[in-house]
C-alpha cells in the first residue's frame, strides 16, 4: 500500500535523535538513487521504520504524464508502457512516493493482476498495476524484509535487475518500466537474508538504542511530543526540514560535477579486494557513494575520507561467507590499504573543509564526508508533565550466569546434579559444519515455501488443474479450454473467438517445496562430555542449522543433562541465534532423555497451534542413553511413543562412537517410528549417503537400521 494522502504528518527526519549512520545513507540515496538503496538492521523499537518514512517527505517532487498508472517522465516516456503511447498530454507534478510491500503481499498484488478472462474472451490485455509499478521512480520499502517469501524475493531481484516488471500468464505479457530506491528494515533476531537480495542493497547500516541517558530522554520527549500534537511537532520542525530539503536539491545539482579521481578510484578497487568481496558491485557501489558523499559536502573532488565513509556503508554485508559470520569491517585494515594506495589527487593542497556549493551547505565545517545535520536540542519544545521514574535498565536485568569452572572434577552420576552444579564442563567449539543430506517430511504438505519437504505451493511444476477458490491464481490453459469447449454452441460462438464464461475457469495446481520447523533436542549430558565427540556433535548440529538456513526452515533447540530440559531456542528463522546458543551449550550431569523429549512434545504442541500450517521435523541428537530417576529408559520409550502417535516425522542423530557400541539411539529411533543415522552417514558426500525421506511411520528401511544398530551393540 502506498503512503499517500495521509492526513497525520509524519515524523520529521530531522527530528529523529542519533542515528548517524542510518540518517547519512538514507540522505545519501535521496543525493544519489544510483547508490541502490538502504538495508536497516538493528533491534527492534530503534525508529528504523520512523526515519526510513520520513525521508519521503524529503526528496523532491516528481513530474510525470497525467493519466498514467506507471509514472512515466514527461521527457522520456517508456516506450513500452501500457497505457502508451503517450501524446502531449498535460503534465503533473506529484510528491515522491513511498511505497511500502507487506509481507504476506501475494505476488498479483506485488507485480499486479492480468485479467485472464478478458484477454482470452475479447483479446484485451486488461491489467491492473501493483505495487511495483506505484513504486516506479519512487521509493519501495519493505518492513521485516527478512521475512519475505521466497518467491516475491525473486520477483524484487528480477525487478531490480532489469529495471522492469514483466507479468505472464499463459502466454499473455504485460511489461511496465520498474525503477524504485529500494529500502529495507530488518531485526537479525528473526533470520537473516538471502545473500543474493542482501547483494541488492547498496549500503547497509546496524542501528541501536543509545546507552546514553540524555539522549533517549531526547528520545521520549520528542515522542511524546509528537503523539501529543502531530501537527504542531512537525510545524515546529519545519525550518529544519525545509533547510535539509534545500540541501538535498543543492548536493543533487552538483553531483554531475563531481570528479572521481584516479587516486581514489584506485582505494576504493584496493579496498573491495582486500576485503575479498564476491563480484564488481562493490566497487562500484563504493564509487558512487563516495560521489554521492562529496555532493553532499558540497565539493567537486572525492577524498579519502569519502572513500572510507563509503567503505563503511557499502561493505560489512558484502563480507559474509555463511550465515554465522557477523557483517561488520575491520577499520584497521580499512585504514592501512587506504594509507598503501593513497589518493595521488583531491588529498592535498585544499585543507580548508569549507564546502563551495551552492549555499554552502550546512555542517559546511563537519568533515568531509559530512554528517546529517542534527541538533539534540531541536526548536524549542513545550515542556512535558515531570514523568514517574523508572527503574534503571540493569535493574531490570538478569545478573550474568556464574562462568563454569575451567576444570571440573570428574564425579560419579550418584545424585541428580542441578543446571551449572559440579559436574558441568565448560563449552568446546564446534568441529568445522559440513554439507549435510537433505532430511524430508513424507507426504504433501501446504506450509510456506521453503526448500525442504514436497507441497503444494504457488510455484513449481503443474500437477494438475482445479476450480478457482476466490480469486483466479495460475491459470490452467488447457483445462480451461477444455471445460468450455463443450459449450461454445449453446453460447452462440461465431468466428474463431472462443466464448469463456468464470466457470470454464481452471487454475493450475502446483507442486513445489515447503520449509519445516526443525526441533533440535541435543543430549548434553555427562555421556556427550567427551571434548572430541561433544565438538563432533555440535559440528553436525552446526551443519545441520546452516541446511535449515538454506532450505528456508524454521528452527528450535532444546537440550537436556543434568536435572531436567531447558528450551535452549524458541521457535524463530533466526539460525544465527541458533549457533549462539549450540556454541555456547556446557555439559555434564545425568541424561534426562525423557525429559527432553517431553518438552519436545509440548513445544510441538504449541507451535501446531500458533502455525497449523508448517510441518514439524524432530532431531533427536543422542547416543541413546538415559540416566536418572526410576527406570529413566523405560520413561524416555513412552515420551518417544508419544510422540510418534502423533504422526511426527523424526530421525535420529545416532552420536555413539568407540569399538562397543550399545544401539540405544536405534532402539530409541524404533519407539519414534523415525529413522537413525550416524554422524557420519549425515554427511552428503559419505559413501551411504542417499537422499532418505524421514518416514513419519516405521518403514522397512527403518527396521533395518534398527537391526543393523542391535547388531553392532
Amino acid at each position: 500500500m502506498t503512503t499517500a494522502h495521509n492526513t497525520t504528518p509524519q515524523y520529521p527526519f530531522t527530528a529523529v535523535v542519533g542515528m548517524d549512520d542510518l540518517r547519512l545513507a538514507l540522505l545519501l540515496n535521496a543525493v544519489s538513487p544510483a547508490v541502490g538503496g538502504v538495508l536497516v538492521r538493528g533491534e527492534k523499537g530503534t525508529a528504523k521504520s520512523t526515519a526510513v518514512r520520513a525521508l519521503s517527505a524529503l526528496m523532491p517532487t516528481v513530474d510525470v504524464i497525467g493519466g498514467c498508472r506507471f509514472a512515466c517522465a514527461p521527457a522520456a516516456p517508456d516506450p513500452g508502457c501500457p497505457d502508451g503511447p503517450h501524446g502531449a498530454g498535460a503534465v503533473e507534478s506529484r510528491p515522491t512516493r513511498m511505497v511500502e510491500l507487506p509481507v504476506g503481499a501475494s505476488e498479483d498484488r506485488l507485480v499486479g493482476a492480468l485479467d485472464i478472462e478478458r484477454a482470452l474472451a475479447e483479446g484485451v490485455k486488461a491489467f491492473e498495476p501493483g505495487l511495483l509499478a506505484d513504486a516506479h521512480r519512487g521509493i519501495l520499502y519493505v518492513d521485516e524484509v527478512n521475512l519475505l517469501h521466497d518467491h516475491l524475493v525473486d520477483l524484487l531481484l528480477d525487478a531490480a535487475a532489469m529495471g522492469a516488471s514483466y507479468v505472464e500468464r499463459e502466454g499473455v505479457s504485460v511489461r511496465h518500466a520498474a525503477r524504485f530506491l529500494l529500502v529495507g528494515t530488518m531485526n537479525p533476531e528473526e533470520g537473516e537474508l538471502r545473500p543474493q537480495l542482501l547483494d541488492r542493497f547498496g549500503l547497509t547500516v546496524e542501528v541501536a538504542a543509545s546507552r546514553e541517558p540524555e539522549q533517549r530522554v531526547a528520545v521520549v520527549r520528542r515522542r511524546l511530543a509528537y503523539d501529543a500534537d502531530p501537527a504542531g511537532f512537525a510545524a515546529r520542525w519545519a525550518a529544519e526540514e525545509e533547510a535539509l530539503r534545500h540541501r538535498i536539491a543543492a548536493a543533487r545539482e552538483l553531483l554531475p560535477g563531481v570528479v572521481l579521481g584516479d587516486g581514489a578510484l584506485r582505494q576504493i578497487a584496493a579496498t573491495c579486494a582486500a576485503f575479498e568481496v564476491d563480484g564488481m558491485r562493490a566497487d562500484i557501489v563504493m564509487a558512487r557513494t563516495a560521489t554521492a558523499l562529496a555532493a553532499w559536502a558540497g565539493r567537486t573532488d572525492v577524498l579519502e575520507e569519502d572513500v572510507r565513509q563509503a567503505a563503511l556503508l557499502a561493505l560489512p554485508h558484502r563480507r559474509r561467507r555463511n550465515p554465522f559470520d557477523a557483517p561488520g569491517l575491520d577499520e584497521d585494515k580499512l585504514d592501512q590499504t587506504l594509507a598503501e594506495f593513497g589518493a595521488d589527487e583531491g588529498a592535498d593542497g585544499d585543507d580548508d573543509p569549507e564546502p563551495d556549493g551552492p549555499d554552502g551547505g550546512p555542517d559546511g565545517d563537519g568533515p568531509g564526508g559530512g554528517r546529517p545535520p542534527q541538533d539534540d536540542s531541536g526548536p524549542a519544545e513545550a515542556p512535558l508533565p515531570p514523568q514517574p521514574e523508572l527503574p534503571h535498565q540493569s535493574d531490570r536485568e538478569n545478573p550474568p550466569a556464574a562462568q563454569p569452572p575451567e576444570e571440573p572434577a570428574p564425579e560419579a552420576d550418584a545424585r541428580p546434579q542441578p543446571q551449572g552444579a559440579a559436574g558441568e564442563k565448560p563449552a568446546v567449539g564446534a568441529a568445522e559444519p559440513f554439507r549435510t543430506r537433505r532430511l524430508d517430511v513424507p507426504g504433501l504438505g501446504e506450509g510456506a515455501d521453503g526448500r525442504r519437504s514436497r507441497a503444494r505451493t504457488a510455484h513449481g511444476r503443474t500437477t494438475g488443474a482445479r476450480r478457482p477458490h476466490g480469486a483466479l491464481g495460475r491459470l490452467h490453459l488447457a483445462a480451461t479450454v477444455q471445460a468450455a469447449a463443450p459449450h461454445q454452441h449453446a453460447r452462440g460462438r461465431r468466428g474463431a473467438g472462443l466464448v469463456v464464461r468464470r466457470d470454464d475457469l481452471r487454475e493450475a495446481v502446483r507442486e513445489g517445496r515447503e520449509g519445516n520447523l526443525v526441533l533440535f533436542v541435543v543430549d548434553a549430558s555427562g555421556s556427550m562430555a567427551a571434548r572430541k565427540r561433544m565438538s563432533a556433535v555440535k559440528g553436525a548440529v552446526l551443519s545441520l542449522l546452516l541446511d535449515a538456513y538454506q532450505r528456508r526452515d524454521k528452527i528450535g533447540m532444546i537440550t537436556f543433562r543434568g536435572a531436567g530440559a531447558e528450551l535452549a531456542l524458541p521457535p524463530t528463522s533466526s539460525v544465527e541465534a541458533g549457533a549462539a546458543r549450540l556454541e555456547q551449550l556446557p555439559t555434564g550431569g545425568r541424561t534426562p532423555l525423557s525429559a527432553g523429549l517431553l518438552r519436545a512434545h509440548e513445544v510441538l504442541r504449541v507451535e501446531r497451534m500458533r502455525d497449523p500450517s508448517r510441518r514439524p521435523l524432530l532431531v533427536v541428537v543422542t547416543d541413546g542413553r538415559a540416566t536418572g530417576g526410576s527406570d529413566p529408559v523405560a520413561r524416555a520409550s513412552r515420551a518417544a511413543r508419544l510422540l510418534a502417535a502423533e504422526g511426527l516425522a523424526s530421525v535420529v542423530v545416532d552420536c555413539e562412537s568407540g569399538p562397543v557400541r550399545l544401539g540405544l539411539a536405534g532402539e530409541l529411533a524404533r519407539d519414534l517410528q523415525g529413522t537413525a543415522v550416524t554422524l557420519d552417514e549425515l554427511r552428503a558426500d559419505s559413501v551411504s549417503a542417499l537422499v532418505r525421506t524421514v518416514r513419519g511411520t516405521r518403514t522397512a528401511h527403518g527396521d533395518q537400521t534398527v537391526h543393523r544398530n542391535r547388531k553392532a551393540a
